[in-house]
């Protein structure tokens, strides 16, 4: 995950380079907003069965950042991709603490409301959605304040869950595991003993014919844990490190050996990792705009950019 002492130790070799690329980094980077497309081909995907994903992740609704206006113009934009289904990967709520005002859920829920997708819209929890809430905290289970107003929107939210779509009378699992960085360190085991809310083994427990898999976790540090089983993973949580250097993310530790930061990783599965649309820690970004992600599977997709 982005930590404190690696994010500042990026933004400060930014600062190096001089004030006008600092001003970029906080006051244009972060409002731009561009679509990211991919056209992986895992084996488990059969190639005659295209299928459009619209990736949404890491919203960070606030004043003055991710303004209620701006999730509209997401909302917009996500639409007019034509996706044949939208999944929000999690970390809606406030992830900065400078802010003019922090959005209640059940605003920006609203707003979200308005995507639209053929196969519906479809969403997981991340961790600041996890954080933010005190009670679920001091129980160690959901569901939270984030889960409650998705749901009451009209958008169903996965935790350890998976449900059987199809397109064309051709089926596949769309499963949502809960998020792996939960419950804060000073709860994680006083209710828990455990860390996260997330169960990889009952989650595909769900899938119940060999109907091929798409697996979201917000996080994207599960995926050398998944099986082969599944096509694809599609995570965020990372914002491609919110300061990208070259292809480097300095803000992202490497997991498992692996720097799973922003792109297309290929493991057992297909991973693709958005950079995501908000910010956490702190209100910057540079070299890895604000985005929404279009995933192809199948014949007759775009080219990856």
């Amino acid at each position: 995950m982005i930590t404190r002492r690696h994010l500042i130790r990026s933004i400060g070799g930014l600062s190096a380079l001089g004030v006008s690329t600092a001003a970029y980094g906080v006051g244009i980077e972060p409002l731009r907003l561009r679509v990211t497309r991919y056209h992986p081909m895992p084996r488990q995907w059969p190639a005659d069965f295209p299928l459009k994903i619209a990736v949404i992740a890491d919203i960070h609704a606030c004043d003055p950042w991710m303004s209620l206006e701006r999730i509209e113009g997401i909302v917009d934009r996500t639409n007019a991709l034509n996706a044949d289904l939208i999944v929000l990967l999690g970390d809606y709520v406030a992830g900065v603490h400078q802010v003019t005002r922090i959005i209640p859920s059940s605003e920006w829920a609203g707003v979200l409301a308005g995507l639209k997708a053929p196969l519906g819209v479809h969403a997981v929890m991340g961790n600041h959605d996890y954080w933010v809430d005190r009670i679920v905290q001091q129980a160690g289970h959901g569901p939270t304040v984030a889960h409650r107003a998705l749901e009451a929107a009209g958008i169903p939210v996965y935790e350890n869950d998976a449900v059987r779509l199809s397109k064309d009378g051709r089926p596949f699992w769309l499963a949502g595991l809960g998020d792996q960085l939960a419950f804060l360190p000073a709860r994680r085991f006083r209710s828990t003993g455990r860390v996260g809310a997330d169960d990889l083994t009952a989650t595909l427990a769900k899938v119940t014919d060999d109907a091929p898999v798409i697996l979201l976790a917000h996080e994207p540090y599960i995926a050398p844990r998944v099986p082969g089983r599944v096509a694809l993973q599609l995570s965020g949580h990372t914002h491609g490190g919110q300061v990208r250097l070259l292809g480097w993310s300095p803000a992202v530790p490497k997991q498992h050996g692996l720097r799973l930061a922003y792109g297309h990783v290929r493991l057992k599965c297909d991973v693709i990792i958005s950079g995501g649309l908000g910010c956490s820690l702190m209100p910057v970004r540079f070299g890895v705009p604000p985005e929404i992600v279009e995933v192809t599977l199948g014949r007759g997709g775009p080219v990856v950019s």
